[in-house]
Protein backbone atom coordinates (compact mmCIF):
# COMPACT_ATOMS: atom_id res chain seq x y z
CA UNK A 1 0.00 0.00 0.00
CA UNK A 2 1.66 2.96 -1.05
CA UNK A 3 2.08 5.79 2.13
CA UNK A 4 1.30 9.54 1.20
CA UNK A 5 2.98 12.48 2.53
CA UNK A 6 1.58 15.49 3.22
CA UNK A 7 3.46 18.75 2.92
CA UNK A 8 1.67 21.90 3.36
CA UNK A 9 2.94 25.28 3.29
CA UNK A 10 2.21 27.90 5.35
CA UNK A 11 -0.40 30.00 3.60
CA UNK A 12 -2.11 26.50 3.52
CA UNK A 13 -1.61 25.97 6.66
CA UNK A 14 -3.11 29.25 7.38
CA UNK A 15 -5.75 29.11 5.38
CA UNK A 16 -6.97 25.35 6.90
CA UNK A 17 -6.51 27.14 9.87
CA UNK A 18 -9.16 29.70 9.24
CA UNK A 19 -11.36 27.65 7.74
CA UNK A 20 -11.28 25.30 11.09
CA UNK A 21 -11.92 28.34 13.34
CA UNK A 22 -14.96 29.84 11.36
CA UNK A 23 -17.72 27.94 11.43
CA UNK A 24 -19.07 28.99 7.64
CA UNK A 25 -18.16 25.57 5.69
CA UNK A 26 -19.46 22.01 5.78
CA UNK A 27 -18.82 19.44 8.39
CA UNK A 28 -17.11 17.37 6.06
CA UNK A 29 -14.65 19.97 4.70
CA UNK A 30 -13.75 21.33 8.11
CA UNK A 31 -13.06 17.48 8.95
CA UNK A 32 -10.63 17.13 6.05
CA UNK A 33 -9.13 20.27 6.92
CA UNK A 34 -8.33 19.28 10.15
CA UNK A 35 -6.92 15.95 9.15
CA UNK A 36 -4.33 17.52 6.88
CA UNK A 37 -3.07 19.95 9.66
CA UNK A 38 -2.70 17.13 11.36
CA UNK A 39 -0.95 15.23 9.08
CA UNK A 40 1.09 17.42 7.56
CA UNK A 41 4.86 16.69 7.72
CA UNK A 42 6.20 20.46 6.16
CA UNK A 43 8.98 22.82 8.20
CA UNK A 44 5.85 24.84 9.31
CA UNK A 45 3.86 22.29 11.50
CA UNK A 46 5.58 22.45 15.34
CA UNK A 47 3.59 18.49 16.41
CA UNK A 48 3.79 15.73 13.90
CA UNK A 49 1.27 13.03 14.71
CA UNK A 50 0.68 9.65 13.21
CA UNK A 51 -2.61 8.47 11.61
CA UNK A 52 -3.62 6.45 15.08
CA UNK A 53 -3.61 9.42 17.12
CA UNK A 54 -5.73 11.68 14.21
CA UNK A 55 -8.07 8.87 13.74
CA UNK A 56 -8.77 8.94 17.82
CA UNK A 57 -8.56 12.53 18.39
CA UNK A 58 -10.97 13.20 15.43
CA UNK A 59 -13.52 10.12 15.85
CA UNK A 60 -13.07 9.10 12.59
CA UNK A 61 -11.69 6.28 10.27
CA UNK A 62 -8.27 5.16 9.16
CA UNK A 63 -9.71 4.84 5.89
CA UNK A 64 -11.05 8.33 5.81
CA UNK A 65 -7.37 9.20 6.88
CA UNK A 66 -6.29 7.82 4.04
CA UNK A 67 -8.30 8.90 1.19
CA UNK A 68 -8.07 12.36 1.97
CA UNK A 69 -4.11 12.14 2.42
CA UNK A 70 -3.90 10.47 -1.48
CA UNK A 71 -6.11 13.03 -2.92
CA UNK A 72 -4.09 15.60 -1.27
CA UNK A 73 -0.95 14.53 -3.22
CA UNK A 74 -2.42 13.06 -6.22
CA UNK A 75 -5.19 16.05 -6.89
CA UNK A 76 -3.76 19.12 -4.85
CA UNK A 77 -4.68 21.37 -1.89
CA UNK A 78 -8.60 22.29 -3.32
CA UNK A 79 -9.29 18.32 -4.66
CA UNK A 80 -8.64 17.47 -0.93
CA UNK A 81 -11.29 19.74 0.54
CA UNK A 82 -13.76 18.81 -2.08
CA UNK A 83 -16.47 16.69 -1.52
CA UNK A 84 -16.08 13.78 -3.87
CA UNK A 85 -19.49 13.04 -6.57
CA UNK A 86 -21.15 10.58 -5.81
CA UNK A 87 -21.58 7.74 -8.09
CA UNK A 88 -24.58 5.84 -6.93
CA UNK A 89 -27.46 5.95 -9.18
CA UNK A 90 -30.84 6.01 -7.42
CA UNK A 91 -33.98 3.96 -9.22
CA UNK A 92 -36.64 6.34 -10.13
CA UNK A 93 -39.58 5.38 -8.10
CA UNK A 94 -42.33 7.14 -9.48
CA UNK A 95 -42.49 7.39 -13.42
CA UNK A 96 -44.46 9.66 -15.66
CA UNK A 97 -47.57 6.96 -15.99
CA UNK A 98 -47.77 6.54 -12.17
CA UNK A 99 -47.54 10.67 -11.62
CA UNK A 100 -50.43 11.15 -13.99
CA UNK A 101 -52.15 9.30 -12.47
CA UNK A 102 -51.53 10.06 -8.60
CA UNK A 103 -52.40 13.57 -9.68
CA UNK A 104 -55.96 12.48 -11.01
CA UNK A 105 -56.66 10.41 -8.10
CA UNK A 106 -55.16 13.72 -5.97
CA UNK A 107 -57.74 15.56 -7.84
CA UNK A 108 -60.66 13.47 -7.93
CA UNK A 109 -63.12 12.52 -4.91
CA UNK A 110 -61.75 11.24 -1.83
CA UNK A 111 -62.91 7.65 -0.82
CA UNK A 112 -66.22 7.54 1.21
CA UNK A 113 -66.48 8.65 4.71
CA UNK A 114 -62.82 10.88 4.13
CA UNK A 115 -62.93 14.52 3.53
CA UNK A 116 -60.22 14.45 1.61
CA UNK A 117 -57.23 12.72 0.25
CA UNK A 118 -54.65 11.77 3.00
CA UNK A 119 -50.67 11.18 1.86
CA UNK A 120 -51.68 7.46 3.51
CA UNK A 121 -54.65 7.17 1.62
CA UNK A 122 -52.69 7.72 -1.99
CA UNK A 123 -50.56 5.18 -1.08
CA UNK A 124 -52.69 2.68 -0.37
CA UNK A 125 -54.98 3.52 -3.16
CA UNK A 126 -51.98 3.01 -5.86
CA UNK A 127 -50.92 -0.01 -4.51
CA UNK A 128 -54.90 -1.27 -4.23
CA UNK A 129 -55.14 -0.33 -7.79
CA UNK A 130 -52.11 -1.94 -8.88
CA UNK A 131 -50.22 1.34 -10.18
CA UNK A 132 -46.98 0.22 -8.05
CA UNK A 133 -46.38 -3.23 -5.93
CA UNK A 134 -45.27 -1.10 -3.09
CA UNK A 135 -44.98 2.67 -2.27
CA UNK A 136 -44.85 4.40 0.49
CA UNK A 137 -46.61 7.81 1.80
CA UNK A 138 -43.44 9.67 1.58
CA UNK A 139 -42.68 8.45 -1.82
CA UNK A 140 -46.39 10.20 -2.26
CA UNK A 141 -45.65 13.57 -0.88
CA UNK A 142 -42.63 13.74 -2.79
CA UNK A 143 -44.40 13.50 -6.02
CA UNK A 144 -47.16 16.24 -5.67
CA UNK A 145 -44.58 18.03 -3.72
CA UNK A 146 -42.74 18.35 -7.26
CA UNK A 147 -45.84 18.79 -9.14
CA UNK A 148 -46.38 21.86 -6.71
CA UNK A 149 -49.88 20.04 -5.75
CA UNK A 150 -51.04 20.23 -2.04
CA UNK A 151 -54.31 17.91 -0.62
CA UNK A 152 -55.02 21.19 1.73
CA UNK A 153 -56.09 23.18 -0.94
Amino acid sequence: MNTYKVTLTQEERDQLTEMTRTGTHAARKIIHALILLNVDRGPHNTEKKINEEVCKVLKIGMRTIDRVKKRFVEEGFDAALKMAPTSRVYDKLVDGDMEAHLIALACGEPPKGFARWSLRLLADKLVELRYAEDISYETVRRTLKKTNLSLGK
